[in-house]
């Protein structure tokens, strides 16, 4: 009996011993890894109706736009928001044929003041990486009639 304990104490001696050498061998080496992260947008804007209520001819009157914009990308990628009118701007009784010119002026970090195009988008906000911005988009539309006046519009956060 005493010699099957020697036995296997010599055994778990050796198997042992064996398992930490084994352990010690330890291999290094570089692995070069490429990680492309797709871009991804998410937009939340309070309306996408601009309303205007001129007061008289010549006057200008506000509307105001509230968004929070969340992108993911690389932290060199452009990040851009347009606006783009659906349709003309409709003046008092549906009429399109009034002079009128449409600004924008931003209140938050990134965004640009323009001249709201008729036709196509106008940047209205440009960033660089990934994250959470939110600011207010505020359009100011002057006319040579007063009444009311609307536009649908179309905001889009984008990754060129």
């Amino acid at each position: 009996m005493r010699s099957r304990r020697v036995s296997l104490l010599v055994c778990f001696l050796v198997l042992t011993a064996a398992g930490v050498a084994a352990a010690e061998d330890v291999a290094r080496g570089t692995v070069a890894i490429n990680a492309q992260v797709a871009a991804r947008t998410s937009l939340r804007v309070s309306s996408d109706v601009l309303r205007f209520d001129v007061a008289g001819p010549g006057a200008t009157a506000t509307a105001v736009i509230e968004f929070s914009a969340g992108t993911r990308t690389a932290s060199d990628e452009n990040v851009v928001l347009t606006v783009e009118p659906l349709r003309a701007i409709a003046g008092p009784g549906g009429a399109a044929d009034v002079e009128t010119t449409l600004s924008v002026n931003g209140d938050g970090e990134g965004l640009l003041p323009a001249v709201v195009s008729s036709t196509g988008g106008t940047v209205v906000g440009r960033w660089q990486g990934s994250g959470r911005r939110t600011g207010r988009l505020l359009f100011a539309l002057r006319a040579d009639a007063s009444g009311s006046y609307s536009m649908p519009v179309r905001f889009v956060l984008s990754t060129p």
